[in-house]
């Protein structure tokens, strides 16, 4: 039961901080100004191309709330912070997927609907089975970087299918796959470097992700153009 204590009680799983204080995490906080650039250039792109979705205007907000929440979660440090942290990626991750399905996959929006419930699914449970004991302050295993398989397992599917079909955006779908490998590299070692790296590297997943939401916003609002065909079209020519 998540009852007031419960949800105020602090969380102490990076690097960087070492105290309860509110700056106690001045680089994991300012970094997350990385979001709303990412947010802003999707903004930008999506106001020149004239993009009407609902979905991939949500799909900006929610960028802008990914940098707002995690800069909670790294000030304040405490268990309701993590929702607040966790909710906007997870629904970011969701909702960014099933765009790129029905945009560049082709596949039918119900498809995409049930199968990105599955992914919601299976990443609340590996979030679950890999936190942190608030209690002993130790990192779970990998850091916490596993229950992002999910996310990882679908921008490779999307990198190999769009190069199988040589789709116009493939490059930029692998060069998110890259970053999002990168940025994870940091967030799993960042607790393995305290020693000789203070601050940590957990603002470099920050930066680098900021990076990766940027290119997926680009990916999704450029896929909407029609003289981009979706791997579907793509097969039918081949």
């Amino acid at each position: 039961m998540l009852d007031l204590e419960t949800l105020t009680r602090p969380v102490d799983i990076y690097c960087e901080r070492t105290g309860p204080g509110f700056w106690a995490e001045p680089w994991n906080a300012l970094s997350n100004l990385s979001f709303i650039a990412g947010g802003l250039w999707g903004w930008r792109t999506a106001t020149a191309r004239g993009e009407r979705s609902a979905a991939v205007w949500t799909l900006i907000w929610l960028a802008f709330a990914i940098g707002v929440g995690s800069f909670l979660f790294h000030t304040f440090a405490q268990v309701w912070a993590v929702f607040a942290d966790t909710i906007p990626i997870w629904a970011f991750v969701a909702l960014g997927s099933g765009i790129a399905a029905v945009r560049i996959g082709g596949f039918r929006p119900g498809t995409v609907l049930v199968a990105f419930l599955v992914l919601i699914g299976v990443g609340a449970m590996l979030s679950a089975s890999g936190g942190s004991s608030a209690e002993t302050h130790e990192p779970p295993p990998l850091n916490g970087s596993l229950q992002y398989a999910p996310a990882v397992l679908a921008l490779a599917v999307f990198a190999v299918l769009g190069y199988a079909c040589r789709h116009p955006l493939r490059h930029w779908v692998a060069a998110a796959l890259v970053t999002f490998l990168l940025s994870l590299t940091a967030r799993t070692f960042d607790m393995a470097v305290c020693e000789s790296l203070p601050t940590g590297l957990h603002w470099i997943w920050h930066l680098m992700n900021g990076l990766l939401i940027g290119l997926v916003l680009q990916i999704v609002i450029r896929a909407g153009d029609p003289v981009r065909p979706g791997l579907a079209a793509g097969r039918a020519r081949a």
